[in-house]
């Protein structure tokens, strides 16, 4: 298998952050409209909702890109070559993550050392989901 230019633990780390952050600002604003507070008890639910879904469906609509990933040039891609679907994320962010709470972390631990030490820089959730990480921007559909 052949996985072009895949991101490094670097380059993850710093999506993943910025998208963090990218949540933390939308739903702190929309739950100031709402709540009238930047964060109170009522928000935490509205964080969550809008996390999971964007995280979700974010890189199906845009060639495998969240904002913090486009930022830092990486996407999701199935190593198939197929565009990222509701499937594909849904294994990559539920069942990866049912599993790394199933293991109280310590596949997460192990995923960050895969993607550090590996060559094709694949975490746990690369292999369930079949996808893997490139910072290649997609492909020109002529």
């Amino acid at each position: 298998m052949d996985f072009t230019n895949p991101a490094g633990f670097r380059n993850r780390f710093l999506a993943r952050i910025l998208d963090l952050m990218i949540i933390f600002l939308v739903t702190g604003i929309i739950s100031q409209f709402l709540y009238g507070a930047f964060y109170d008890g009522d928000s935490y639910r509205l964080i969550e909702s809008f996390g999971f879904f964007y995280t979700l469906l974010l890189p199906i609509f845009w060639y495998g890109y969240t904002l913090g990933r486009r930022m830092v040039g990486n996407r999701i891609v199935r190593v198939d070559g197929r565009k990222v679907g509701i499937g594909t994320m849904i294994l990559r962010d539920i069942v990866a993550g049912a599993a790394y709470t199933f293991t109280l972390g310590i596949g997460l631990v192990v995923s960050a050392f895969m993607v550090g030490i590996r060559e094709d820089k694949r975490a746990i959730h690369d292999f369930i989901a079949q996808t893997y990480v490139t910072t290649s921007p997609p492909r020109k559909v002529q």
